[in-house]
């Protein structure tokens, strides 16, 4: 089982609790930024997890 604890705070991931994982490269929209998720999450809740990989592209 896959396990994501962040420890600085409470929360703790685990792979039975949520529907899945997704990697996703964030792209420029305008001023901002966006990460497109599958249309089946919709109405979902997520947690975006940064990491400290850049991806160059």
């Amino acid at each position: 089982m896959r396990k994501i604890e962040l420890k600085k705070g409470s929360l703790v991931l685990r792979e039975d609790e949520i529907a899945g994982f997704l990697e996703r490269v964030v792209t420029p929209i305008g001023c901002s930024g966006k990460a497109d998720v599958p249309k089946r999450f919709i109405g979902y809740r997520v947690y975006v997890i940064v990491t400290n990989e850049k991806v160059r592209g």
